[in-house]
This record gives structure tokens, C-alpha cells and sequence, in this order.
């Protein structure tokens, strides 16, 4: 079975985590000052600031806008269900824009349409590993006097034009085991503000700037060395990361373009996609179902996942509740029921693509 992702850190991981186990300093401490820096070098921004996973980097970026009950976030209802739980746990309210099927991101078009007196804050996700239109957004966001919030934990490295993802307002990473970089659990708030970069860095750690001065009621959201030490030695060489998912990526686009009812993904003008996910989107002229399709695909030896399978407020948890307000998202709506995710890692081999265009051709009466 060929897996939709594959885990496998190198020598040099495992050679840092030991030399950080053996110096005795395993909590917050130099080797996640030096994780933060090398991130917000490839990141572009001022400051990163480490915690404990990517869910707490989302919480922590919401926090220091001072939502108030009622006040709103604009996002996508295509995403993992982290976004729209940072949203409640910030005491905020989640209004849905649609998306493009272009790119499966949120747009400044879309949200305009969702803007209320109430709006404070705009959260586009950049799904699967490419940018949104940031720029369009940025402009409607400065127009309006809203806070940015990127929820990049999936993009990390993904640029518009030079310009990286979580460089547009407040940006929100994840380092979850399966992420393009990883530290098994992890994430990093960047920003080019000092003060809210300030703020964060007490907040993280109880609310103390100093030992025992407290200067805020804080949280223990603080990343360990130990996870720092696992994601640092991948930050060398992540440019190559990304280049064999792109060339992976390019190689199943060219076998599966012409397939009945495949649509592949598109890495559009201007940006720099990452590939956490290789998403196709399986529609009605394939001929079958897309639960029977991923069925088949497993049949061949194929691993998929399907990412994700509603649109994130359709879980029981979020219906009829007054801070979670649900309109009409067409787009979002069908390419829910459309999207399958197909192998991209690193690991693959050339015998590896053959295998899945194979596979997904002989399902769709391809070949």
C-alpha cells in the first residue's frame, strides 16, 4: 500500500534530540529561540513565537485582538475544525465566506459579501499548502479597519509573489506529525509587530516576563527543546522538501489532467504551493462515488484521505448556535463532497506515481 503520508525524520533528528536530552535543559529554552528564528527567517517575518501545538497558535493569535462576545471572524467552512474552535474558544463568533474552487481558499470577494458592523477580524485559510489571494484580502481588511489572522498550518514556505505566508497580519502554524515540517506537536505565531510579539511571549509563559513577575494572567502554552530539536535540523533542508512535492505534484497533474471527471489542483500565477495535500476533486462525470472511489483506490494499493469530509460547522457540536452563524456557501458546499487527497510525500518513487495515476485511470475508465 503506498500511504497518503509517510513519517520518517533523519539521522540528524534523532542526533539533536539526544544531544538535548543529554544537556539536561528539555523545557523552553535555547533551542526553541533558535527553532523561532530559522522559522521566521523562512517565513519572512519579524518575530515567531513557539507553543505547544498548532490549535494554541490559532487561540493565541485571537487572543491578543481582544475579541468581545459578539464580535465577529470571517473564515472558511472548508478547513479543520481547529479554525472554527479557536474562533469560540476566543469568545468570538464565526461567519463563513465561501471559497474558490480554484483554489479552495476564501476570497476578497467572498468575504466582502459576509462583512457586518460587527466584523473585527478576517481568518482565510490557506488549504493544502497554497496562499490565498492575500493581497485582495489585505486591501479589503485595511479598508474595513479588520485584523488579519492566517491559518497557515498548512503552509508553511508558501509565498504570493516573494511574499511568505503569516506575513499579512498575525500567521498560525501547525507542526502536527504529519505537517511538511514537523515536531510531532507543535506551533509558531508570526508577526511583524513587537508588542503583540511581546504580548504572546508572556502570555505563553503564565503571564510572566520575568521569573515570578507577572505581568498578565497567562497560559502554559510554551513549546519544549525537545520538540524544537526535532523540527530545527528539517529547516535545512525544507527548500528540497518542497521541491520534490512540487515535482511529484507536477508529475501526477500530467497523468491525471485529461482523466473523465478528475480535476486536478492548480498552483496559480504568482504563488508558491507547498503540497502538504495533492487534492483532486472526484465529480460526477467520473462515474462513481467518491467513498467507492477511495475504496478502489485502496483495492490498487493506493492510500487516500479524504480532507475533509463536511464543511466544518455540519457537526453536531456546531448546529444551532448563536455564535456560529451558517449562510449559503455554494462552492464550499460541492467541493466538500468532491475532494480526494492522493499521495505527494517525499518518499514516493517513480514506480510510486505510475502506480496512482494507474490506479485512478482504471477507476474512471481512463485506459
Amino acid at each position: 500500500m503506498i500511504p497518503i503520508t509517510v513519517v520518517e525524520l533523519g539521522p540528524e533528528v534523532e542526533r539533536l534530540v539526544v544531544e538535548t536530552l543529554r544537556s539536561g535543559g528539555i523545557a523552553q529554552g535555547r533551542r526553541v529561540a533558535e527553532f523561532e528564528s530559522r522559522f521566521a527567517d523562512l517565513v519572512g517575518a519579524q518575530h515567531a513565537i513557539a507553543v505547544n501545538n498548532g490549535t494554541t497558535s490559532l487561540v493565541a493569535a485571537l487572543s491578543v485582538l481582544d475579541l468581545a462576545p459578539g464580535d465577529e471572524v470571517i473564515t472558511s467552512p472548508f478547513t479543520f475544525v481547529a479554525t472554527l474552535n479557536a474562533i469560540l474558544e476566543a469568545g468570538a463568533t464565526a461567519r463563513f465566506a465561501d471559497i474558490s474552487e480554484d483554489d479552495f481558499n476564501v476570497t476578497a470577494a467572498t468575504i466582502t459579501e459576509r462583512l457586518t458592523p460587527r466584523t473585527r477580524a478576517v481568518m482565510p485559510v490557506h488549504l493544502y499548502g497554497q496562499i490565498a489571494e492575500m493581497d485582495e484580502i489585505a486591501k479589503v481588511a485595511t479598508a474595513h479597519d479588520l485584523a488579519i489572522v492566517e491559518d497557515a498550518a498548512q503552509a508553511h514556505g508558501a509565498r504570493l509573489g516573494t511574499r511568505g505566508a503569516g506575513t499579512y497580519g498575525i500567521g498560525s502554524f501547525s507542526f502536527y506529525a504529519t505537517k511538511n515540517l514537523t515536531t510531532g506537536e507543535g506551533g509558531v505565531i508570526t508577526t511583524d509587530d513587537a508588542e503583540i510579539a511581546d504580548r504572546l511571549r508572556v502570555l505563553r509563559n503564565q503571564g510572566m516576563r520575568d521569573r515570578y513577575q507577572y505581568v498578565a494572567a497567562g497560559h502554559n502554552w510554551r513549546m519544549t527543546d525537545l520538540q524544537a530539536a526535532v523540527g530545527i535540523p528539517q529547516l535545512a533542508g525544507y527548500d528540497e522538501v518542497v521541491a520534490r512535492r512540487q515535482d511529484h505534484a507536477r508529475r501526477l497533474s500530467a497523468g491525471l489532467r485529461e482523466l473523465p471527471g478528475i480535476v486536478v489542483p492548480r498552483e496559480l500565477e504568482g504563488r508558491r504551493h507547498v503540497w502538504h495535500q495533492y487534492t483532486i476533486r472526484v465529480t460526477e462525470d467520473a462515474g462513481v462515488a467518491r467513498e467507492e472511489f477511495v475504496a478502489k483506490l485502496a483495492e490498487r494499493g493506493v492510500g487516500a484521505g479524504i480532507y475533509y469530509p463536511k464543511l466544518v460547522h455540519d457537526y453536531e457540536p456546531y448546529r444551532n448556535r448563536p455564535d456560529v452563524i451558517v449562510e449559503d456557501t455554494p462552492v464550499a458546499e460541492r467541493i466538500v463532497r468532491e475532494v480526494v487527497s492522493l499521495p505527494v510525500h517525499t518518499h514516493l518513487s517513480e514506480r510510486d506515481l505510475d502506480q496512482i495515476i494507474d490506479a485512478v485511470a482504471s477507476i474512471v475508465g481512463g485506459r
